[in-house]
Formats: C-alpha cells, sequence, structure tokens
C-alpha cells in the first residue's frame, strides 16, 4: 500500500503554510482524520499495521492513544488486533486517563497515534500508562512525519524525537516534510501566514 497516494485521493495531503502544534512552521501537513473518516479504508490502514506489529514479534493486550487524533487510529489498532483500547486525554494541559479506564499490572500497551511526529504526546500517553503498573512495548501510527526512529524505515532519531530508543516504533510511511521555526520560515519571509490545522489545543 502507498501510503502518500492514499492520503492524497483522501484529500489529506495538504499543501499551503501551517501552523504545526510543535509551534514549527510546514508548507505540508497530514490531516488523517480524511482519511479515517472512510471505515473501510481505516479498517484496512489498521489491519496492514496491526500485521506489521505482528510479523515483528510484538505480542501486546491492549492499545492506549493519546485524544484527540489518535483515538480512531488506536481503535481500529485494536479491533484489528482483538485487543482493548483506551485512551488519554489532557485536563489543564495535563495528559490523564479519566472515564473509568484501568490499567492492569504488566499490561502490554500499544501506544498508537494518527502521525508520529517527535512522539512527544505519545511518550506522555506512556508515561500515564507505566505509571499504572502496565507495560508500553512499542509504539505505532499510521505515519511518521521521519523524525523518530521506525522499524524498517528512518535509522537515526531527529535530536528532537521523543520516542524512547529501546522501544519499537511502527508506520505503514515516512513523510520527511521539512519544518522551520517561525524566525527561519521562508514561506512567513515571502509574506504568507500560518494557518492552525487541526491539532492540539485547536
Amino acid at each position: 500500500m502507498n501510503l502518500e497516494s492514499v492520503y492524497k485521493e483522501a484529500g489529506a495531503y495538504l499543501e499551503g503554510h501551517f501552523l504545526l502544534s510543535s509551534g514549527n512552521h510546514s508548507q505540508f501537513y497530514l490531516q488523517s482524520a480524511k482519511v479515517l473518516e472512510d471505515p473501510a479504508l481505516a479498517g484496512k490502514l489498521a489491519d496492514e499495521l496491526f500485521s506489521v506489529i505482528k510479523n515483528a514479534g510484538i505480542s501486546f493486550e491492549s492499545v492506549c492513544s493519546p485524544a484527540l487524533g489518535g483515538i480512531l487510529a488506536g481503535y481500529e489498532l485494536a479491533r484489528a488486533g482483538n485487543k482493548r483500547f483506551i485512551f488519554t486525554e489532557r485536563v489543564d494541559g495535563q495528559m490523564t486517563l479519566r472515564r473509568g479506564f484501568e490499567v492492569k499490572k504488566g499490561e502490554k500497551f500499544i501506544i498508537c497515534e494518527d502521525v508520529i511526529t517527535t512522539g512527544g504526546s505519545a511518550v506522555e500517553s506512556a508515561k500515564i500508562i507505566e505509571s499504572l503498573g502496565g507495560e508500553v512495548v512499542g509504539y505505532a501510527a499510521l505515519a511518521s512525519r521521519g523524525f523518530c526512529k521506525m522499524v524498517g524505515g528512518l535509522e537515526n532519531p531527529a535530536p528532537n524525537a521523543k520516542l524512547p530508543s529501546d522501544k519499537p516504533f511502527f508506520a505503514l510511511g515516512e513523510f520527511g516534510f521539512a519544518m522551520f521555526a517561525p524566525d527561519e520560515c521562508p514561506l512567513c519571509k515571502s509574506g504568507s501566514k500560518a494557518v492552525k490545522p487541526g491539532s492540539r489545543g485547536n
């Protein structure tokens, strides 16, 4: 499956001038919600992602995703593997586990997002799981933005990558879009104004 084609056909591969949740700017943005609005396509992608994880020999019992963007991808991954699904969410800026969700001691989790850039939100979710006695055995996403070390992909993580090096990260494809600090952004210098797509704080 060509993930770039999937995103483009779904109208989810956006080109413009975007303000990312990290505060950086980019000419490109992956709007995974446009991919995941098609249940059949979402299921197909999740089935493939589960197969990649299973073929790597990683065994897990549950999936946890950070809200909001990761919920659909994580739920579909859990369905594909017949696993339990829970999600974390921010309350007053802090990641937390609510809604009666519980974590059993030693329960093995995959942390799943739709897209992972540096992995900050995924790591926050992992810390919650681990603080409650669970074990995070890996990370997963439909797409990687090319910053974190990925199984079958990028081998040397970027300096700002936050995923731990001792846990595998699985994704269906990598997108190495350039990102710029606001004061170094060539789009800004050309007079364009960055817009914020659906993301953290939106």
